[in-house]
């Protein structure tokens, strides 16, 4: 089954001073079936990717060359 991703970069929200998690918890949560979460950020969210991964989520993800991270989370 191939998965459609929509795409969050919260950048924006980093830039504001805010914390991104609420805005990534609740694209997760909306996600229809065959759906997945393109995540761009400036760093590596790795206590997300932890996190993610121990509810039930694969994920990969590509450093890029201009130095920010892309996170793909789908459901396993």
């Amino acid at each position: 089954m191939k998965i459609i991703y929509r795409k969050l970069n919260v950048k924006a929200i980093l830039k504001r001073g805010e914390h991104p998690f609420p805005a990534i918890q609740n694209a997760l949560q909306t996600l229809a079936k065959g759906e997945g979460l393109e995540l761009i950020a400036p760093f590596l969210p790795s206590p997300l990717i932890e996190k993610m991964d121990s509810e039930g989520y694969a994920y990969r993800v590509e450093h890029q060359p201009k130095g920010d991270w892309i996170v793909w989370f789908w459901r396993k």
